[in-house]
């Protein structure tokens, strides 16, 4: 019993000695770089690997609402096809292409990346929010330098908002039924 005390406490100076040399190798090189001293490079976090199946193509998964995207990304013309059909006659509505586009535009990719897509459920603003959720995860697997960018733009991050479901006693959601004083 007394042994393994005596083991316990050798470990427990062991690891506060640790501790003490982290802290205080962490100040100075904290001071050094402060000091424009430090030849060392930042500590970043590791970039991600590139992630591409046998055609040579990024996949992802986009959501939005009730829509659902499969979403392949290659280098090419800037051609986007959704379901088999150009985004123009796909997306009429300029607003829903420049939804599509916004990723493109954030990373200056525009006309480097072919797109195509496959995308069901919802309706036509979901589908356009679930194929640009899709591209954001592609491309970020295509270049991970682009994550960050693409992150702090927001895209990379699933709209949580869904319709919210109807309620018995009421007429909608949260909507009463009409009433009647007599």
């Amino acid at each position: 019993m007394s042994d393994n005390r005596q083991s316990l406490s050798d470990l427990g100076a062991a690891l506060q000695q640790q501790r003490e040399t982290a802290v205080e190798q962490a100040d100075t090189s904290a001071e050094a770089y402060l000091s424009g001293e430090s030849d060392a490079p930042v500590q970043r976090a590791p970039l991600r690997a590139q992630e591409l199946d046998k055609y040579g193509r990024a996949y992802a998964t986009g959501r939005r609402k009730d829509a659902v995207a499969r979403v392949w990304l290659k280098p090419g013309s800037g051609k986007i096809t959704i379901n088999g059909r150009d985004q123009e006659i796909y997306f009429a509505r300029p607003t829903l292409r420049l939804v599509i586009n916004q990723v493109f535009g954030i990373t200056e990719r525009e006309g480097q990346y072919d797109v195509i897509c496959t995308v069901k459920g919802g309706g036509l603003s979901g589908q356009a929010g679930a194929v640009k959720h899709g591209i954001s995860q592609a491309i970020t697997k295509y270049e991970p330098t682009l994550r960050a960018p693409v992150k702090a733009a927001g895209f990379l991050t699933r709209d949580p908002r869904v319709v919210e479901r109807k309620k018995y006693g009421r007429a909608k959601a949260r909507r009463s039924f009409q009433f009647s004083k007599r």
